[in-house]
């Protein structure tokens, strides 16, 4: 059975901040039907692109059983975790500005697929690896914290 290390970062800013992430860790668990092989540390950073409470963040790997192809899983992923951030209260559509920047806001949990092993997949919904990873430390310290070295090779420009 071939398997592939999908990195992904998850944060929240309101409420029971590490609740959250636990709670969002357990539902994973279940919808991926096994559990994390990597967690890197909880971190808490100032909200990125808006004005809010503080973010509490971390990364996780999870070794998944390849099922079709990388834009076929990866995609069945994403629709796992948006119905996870969905049932823990997530309820905003993403918004975007006049010049089409992303409007963030306040969430109790976000979900977001950081690395799909080494591979480059592109869908109308979904760009792996995740563009804004260089940008954002509090998803680059935890991410290599739990990397491995053939990501880091495969992907260098996200962990200088």
């Amino acid at each position: 059975m071939e398997r592939v290390d999908v990195f992904l970062g998850l944060g929240s800013n309101v409420g029971e901040r590490e609740l959250a992430l636990l709670r969002a860790m357990n539902l994973m668990d279940e919808a991926f039907g096994t559990h994390p092989e990597r967690i890197s540390r909880i971190v808490e950073t100032p909200s990125w692109g808006f004005e809010g409470p503080d973010f509490l963040n971390m990364c996780v790997l999870y070794r998944l059983v390849v099922q079709g192809t990388p834009e076929e899983h990866a995609t069945w992923i994403l629709r796992q975790v948006k119905a996870i951030e969905k049932a823990m209260g997530r309820t905003e559509e993403a918004l975007f500005d006049a010049e089409g920047k992303r409007i963030y806001q306040n969430r109790p949990i976000d979900i977001d697929i950081l690395l799909y092993g080494t591979e480059i997949v592109h869908t109308d919904e979904l760009t792996i690896p995740h563009p804004l990873i260089a940008q954002r430390d509090f998803v680059k310290k935890p991410l290599l914290e739990i990397s491995k070295p053939k990501v880091r090779e495969a992907f260098p420009e996200l962990f200088e």
